[in-house]
């Protein structure tokens, strides 16, 4: 008889949204090759690889004796979750794992919490696909960039002194506001006076940004001959060549530009603006694709929910290293119940545990090759780079890497990405 606690491989989707790397440039297009048996087209953007059971991108359990979507399969063996699971979240992941190889900047978005998610699902199902909230965490693999959250005042203040096309759309009024934000003034007046200048630069028409988007280029390719531009202008410069004319392009100088390392991350939580501008990373989430845009995008901008939606807290985000778990893993822990990430790095012929946990885990192989056994099973199946599995709940994994000279680790360690749900709910 088949046992629901041995790890389960999977086929996953791929989503070739415009901003996403080309053909063989992109890891996306290669772990899905790898995993699906398909070949890369190299004129298609690759952008997210998703792993779980949203059903905009679902996985499929390949070692039945027919592929059986994940989520039909988890839901007919609940115990797969473990207990706590299920009583929280029901049948299904409560978490979205994902790769992502960013070309060119993602949308200035936001993802509602949860009771905006049912109020957006209830009046506009076609665009927000679902009924849950998105918090979110981006592990970079390769150097990563983003922007995130809100400046501090002094910052803003600087921006309003130096960028006059945004005092031109937002006026004189709400600058001066603005500019005379001083230390005695509480935190709910600086934010409410926050709000007032990125709704109304938001809010302004095409014609007016249009003008002042261009006008604001000729004036930094004018001025980057007699001075050195600030990253801040020259980001902005970048974003108007993917994105003329955008609204987004001014209203980059709001947020904090974030560049993650290698095996840095960057975690999200609900109401808060972000964009990702390039790189890529392995990025987990509540399991939803609800997504509030305004900028730097083609697609629908629900520009009035955004601005209202914001908390607008201002400061720079908490960037995680990763705890150590043993010499050759590492734990992100958000501050959110449905996920964590291990990442885990063998060299050639190194081996690992993972622990047993009462909850559901994916696996992910990002390079290199080798054996992969539960608990203490005398069988072990080869694992390579693509591979990607579901692990019930209490199954101990342990993973070693290949050693032989003819292997695809020869080349390199054996790399994965683990989520699971966050060990903090357990305790």
């Amino acid at each position: 008889m088949d046992s629901p606690s041995r790890p389960r491989r999977l086929r996953c989707s791929v989503q070739s949204y415009d901003w996403g790397r080309l053909g063989g440039e992109s890891t996306v297009a290669r772990l899905y090759s790898k995993n699906s048996a398909e070949e890369i087209v190299p004129d298609k953007p690759y952008a997210e690889l998703w792993m779980g059971t949203h059903s905009s991108g679902p996985s499929f359990v390949v070692d039945a004796e027919s592929p059986l979507l994940l989520k039909s399969w988890v839901s007919e063996n609940p115990g797969s979750l473990g207990e706590k699971v299920v009583e929280r979240w029901g049948t299904d992941l409560p978490f979205l794992f994902k790769v992502l190889s960013v070309a060119k900047a993602l949308s200035i978005q936001a993802h509602p919490d949860k009771e905006l998610a049912r109020v957006l699902h209830e009046t506009r199902p076609e665009v927000y696909k679902d009924s849950n909230h998105k918090p979110e965490m981006a592990v970079a693999v390769t150097e990563f960039e983003a922007l995130c959250g809100f400046v501090g005042v002094e910052e803003i203040k600087f921006v309003l002194s130096n960028v006059p096309e945004i005092v031109e759309l937002v006026g004189h009024e709400y600058t001066n506001k603005a500019l005379n934000i001083n230390e005695d003034d509480g935190e709910d007046k600086t934010k409410t006076i926050l709000q007032l200048i990125f709704t109304k630069l938001m809010s302004a028409s095409k014609e007016e940004y249009s003008e002042l988007v261009s006008r604001m280029k000729n004036r930094l390719d004018a001025e980057n001959k007699d001075r050195k531009l600030t990253e801040k202008e020259q980001l902005a410069l970048r974003l108007e060549k993917q994105y003329p004319a955008d609204i987004g392009v001014l209203s980059s100088f709001f947020f904090n530009y974030v560049k993650l390392k290698p095996g840095e991350a960057l975690y999200l939580d609900a109401n808060e603006p972000h964009a990702y501008l390039s790189g890529e990373c392995i990025e987990c989430m509540a399991t939803s694709d609800n997504v509030v845009r305004a900028g730097l995008t083609p697609k629908f901008r629900d520009v009035k929910t955004l601005c209202s939606m914001l908390t607008y807290k201002q400061g720079f985000p908490e960037i995680l290293r990763g705890l150590p778990l043993n010499p050759y893993t590492k734990r992100y822990t958000p501050p959110f119940d449905e996920f964590e990430v291990d990442g885990c790095v063998l060299p050639k012929g190194a081996s690992v545990v993972f622990p047993a946990v009462p909850g559901p885990s994916l696996f992910i192989v990002v390079a290199g090759e080798g054996t992969l056994k539960t608990g203490n099973a005398v069988n072990e199946d080869k694992i390579m780079e693509g591979h990607i599995f579901f692990v019930p709940a209490e199954t101990e994994i342990g993973v070693t890497a290949a050693s032989g000279a003819n292997s695809a680790s020869a080349l390199g360690a054996l790399q994965l990405y683990r989520a699971g749900v966050n060990s903090r709910f357990f305790q």
